[in-house]
């Protein structure tokens, strides 16, 4: 396929009908994927999903089956060495010569970057700093806990000023204050104008430091866009109500369970929650008709769904179908 290169250049990763197979198996099905410079982007999804295939690809390590893959602009089927110019790419459980000293485990990289030996050993100590590191710059990388050689890792990452991060995981084994300086990191670097696509089972976490998000399931990529728009469109296409009533909760499940719109009911504690697949003016007949029919109503109130929430709800959906 033919791709126009105007607009290119806005985008840090753009990719077109990229699929991934493993030899039946379609890991990753006809992924079109666009990540704007400046934005952190969250690929979420269960194990399987085709996350760790996508970045595999993105990271140039693997080729795809099929489909058209830009970083930077530059075609990485065309350029691969071009492309890496612009990416900086954290795996899950990196591995780290535990034997050499955090500074010098940084400037091994430094120089495999080409960076000269001024240079390299400003950028040493810069993302150092950038990752709360600079009080072990002496110490022996095997001294260090699982979230302080992740930080590490992140340190090397930053080294050649990518405009692209890939970071797989890049919170697992992190305790409290390492996770804090990931995202102070992630965020600083976006605001410097570099992309972010990061992958990542903590979904809280996600949700908090994304300004994107994209949601895989099955190797597809079922939904994408701003965190704020996907949840509006999420939450408009099924509502989730919550009724409090003085009464017993029982006889008013079974009196709106006859409601076409009404379904999934969960009674919690006090509290009857239940999808609702009416629009506005529908959502206050249903609870006209609650009073009339003489329950005594304290609220009904829509639950604000979350990415967790909106995740869990489409793997789950009978609809999705199989990659092929």
């Amino acid at each position: 396929m033919h791709i126009k290169t105007q607009n290119l250049d806005q985008y840090a990763v753009r990719t077109v009908d990229m699929r991934v197979d493993y030899g039946d198996f379609v890991a990753v099905n006809e992924l079109c994927l666009n990540v704007p410079k400046g934005e952190i982007y969250g690929l979420i999804g269960p194990n399987g999903a085709g996350k760790t295939s996508s970045f595999k690809v993105l990271a140039t390590l693997m080729e795809p089956t099929y489909g058209d893959v830009f970083i930077g602009g530059v075609d990485i089927s065309l350029h691969p060495e071009e492309a890496r110019k612009h990416l900086g790419y954290m795996p899950d459980l990196a591995p780290i010569a535990t034997d050499l000293k955090v500074w010098e485990f940084l400037d091994l990289f430094a120089g495999a970057h080409g960076l000269n030996n001024k240079t390299g050993k400003l950028r040493v100590e810069e993302c150092l700093d950038k990752v709360a590191l600079d009080d072990k710059r002496n110490e022996y990388c095997k001294s260090l806990s699982r979230g302080m050689m992740q930080r590490l890792v992140l340190a090397k990452t930053l080294l050649h000023r990518p405009s692209l991060f890939l970071l797989d995981e890049p919170a697992s084994g992190m305790d409290p204050e390492s996770r804090k300086a990931l995202r102070y990191t992630v965020r600083q670097l976006a605001n410097e104008g570099a992309a972010v696509l990061l992958s990542s089972h903590i979904l809280t976490e996600l949700e908090d430091m994304c300004t994107m998000v994209g949601m895989m399931s099955k190797g597809n990529l079922v939904e994408s866009g701003k965190i704020s728009d996907v949840i509006t469109r999420r939450s408009n296409e099924e509502k989730s109500l919550i009724i409090e009533s003085l009464d017993d909760l029982t006889p008013i499940a079974n009196f709106i369970s006859t409601n076409k719109l009404v379904g999934n009911f969960l009674v919690n504690q006090d509290e009857l929650v239940f999808s609702f697949n009416g629009n506005d003016e529908e959502q206050v007949q249903l609870l006209n008709d609650l009073v009339v029919e003489g329950f005594r109503i304290k609220s009904l109130r829509e639950q604000k769904k979350n990415i967790e929430q909106i995740l869990l709800e489409m793997n789950s959906a009978p609809n999705l179908e199989e990659p092929s």
